[in-house]
């Protein structure tokens, strides 16, 4: 069985509930993780160990905040107000923690579905998405990794252009798989609103109704947007639902051509901050 599961954000109790609520074996079932493993949640140690834990048996992709722990152990980015990472920045095994961390995928397809963590921008095709993808990896994974998270973070540029090359080229990757919600008509993204895609800034359009996407009628998950919530569409499943936030963690069952959501509450209480 193949599960896709939403954004942990460090609540380890909901995600053990989560993974006994359906009985989950290494040696039978696989775990795709949307993103955002860690941060503002109380067990953001233990979520990355028991993820790391779990092997060959689980695919986690890098969210944002994922992002910034690599970041902040190498001194890029400091921790914020509301951030759970120093108990990672201490921890005897951070180092293992984060090697493993920055080996993981920025998008993944997996039982038909293509895997991201906040979205596609709607000039890529779903090769496009996964070569993109890669291009970061290659940065995140080779010797001269932390000179990359210098120069990984900024909002420009915002638009695809096939011409992009070397670090815009590959910010602009970065903004796409970790941040995108609204894009404008001509496909450019906007980073200042986090509202629910109901309430879009003015011209503005949630990344997935975009015009003339060119991954449409692709199945496509995601996590990232807690403000959007739960969407199940055909080709569409969006699976933050704000654990973090005294929300559910949300997981979907996808393999055999079946979409069926398992959700367990989450004792964390936070609010953003």
């Amino acid at each position: 069985m193949h599960y896709l599961m939403g954004d942990v954000q460090g609540c380890c109790s909901a995600l053990d509930a989560l993974l006994e609520k359906v009985g989950f074996s290494k040696s039978r079932d696989h775990l795709t993780v949307l993103g955002d493993l860690v941060n503002r949640g109380p067990r953001s140690l233990a979520t990355l160990q028991r993820l790391r834990g779990l092997e060959a048996s689980a695919t986690c992709l890098l969210g944002n905040h994922d992002l910034h722990l690599l970041a902040a152990s190498h001194g890029v980015r400091k921790p914020s107000k509301g951030d759970t990472l120093t108990e990672i920045l201490d921890a005897p095994d951070v180092d293992a923690l984060i090697d493993w961390l920055r080996h993981r995928p920025l998008a993944v397809q997996a039982e038909g579905w293509l895997c991201v963590h906040a979205g596609v921008v709607p000039q890529w095709t779903v090769a496009t998405t996964l070569k993109m993808a890669k291009e970061v990896e290659q940065q995140l994974r080779g010797p001269n990794w932390s000179d990359f998270l210098k120069v990984m973070y900024g909002n420009e540029p915002a638009r695809w252009d096939e011409s992009l090359s070397g670090n815009a080229r590959l910010r602009f990757a970065v903004n796409v798989f970790t941040r995108i919600r609204f894009v404008d008509a001509a496909g450019t993204m906007e980073f200042a609103s986090k509202d629910g895609s109901g309430a879009p800034p003015p011209g503005h359009t949630a990344w997935f109704d975009a015009p003339g996407r060119l991954t449409q009628g692709v199945p496509i998950a995601f996590g990232h947007w807690s403000t959007l919530g739960l969407v199940r569409r055909p080709d569409l499943l969006a699976l933050d639902t704000g654990c973090v936030w005294g929300g559910q963690l949300s997981a979907a069952r996808v393999d055999g051509g079946r979409c069926e959501l398992v959700q367990v509450d989450c004792e964390q209480a936070q609010r953003p901050f």
